[in-house]
C-alpha cells in the first residue's frame, strides 16, 4: 500500500490560475486542482481517458465544439483525443482522473 496526504503534496501551477497536487499510479494519474474564478483551460487533446469530477464550483467546459456548464457533483468523462477547452466560471475544486499516466504531470 502506498498512502499520500494532499497536504504533504506539493501544488504546481501549470496554468495561469490551475495550481495543481498529482499522484500517479502504474496505471493512472490524479490531478486535484485548486483553479481561480476566471482561468481559462485552453483547447487542447491527450490521448488520455480523462473523468472530471467537479468537488466544488461551476466549470464550462466546450467539448467538441459543445458548451457543456457543470457544477458541484457533475463528472464529465472525455475519451482519448478529444479536442476541451474550458473556464472556471466560479472558484472550482476539480479531481481529473487519467488513464495512462499523464508523464508530463510528474
Amino acid at each position: 500500500m502506498n498512502h499520500k496526504s494532499l497536504k504533504d503534496i506539493d501544488s504546481k501551477e501549470l496554468l495561469p490560475g490551475f495550481h495543481g497536487k498529482f499522484i500517479h499510479s502504474e496505471n493512472m494519474t490524479f490531478a486535484y486542482w485548486d483553479i481561480q474564478a476566471g482561468s481559462a483551460l485552453p483547447e487542447h487533446h491527450h490521448e488520455h481517458e480523462q473523468v472530471a469530477n467537479i468537488l466544488e464550483g461551476e466549470f464550462e467546459f466546450i467539448i467538441n465544439g459543445e458548451i457543456t456548464r457543470c457544477k458541484t457533483g457533475d463528472v464529465v468523462v472525455l475519451p482519448s483525443n478529444t479536442p476541451h477547452a474550458g473556464k472556471a466560471l466560479t472558484y472550482c475544486r476539480i479531481l481529473d482522473v487519467f488513464n495512462p499516466v499523464r508523464e508530463d504531470y510528474q
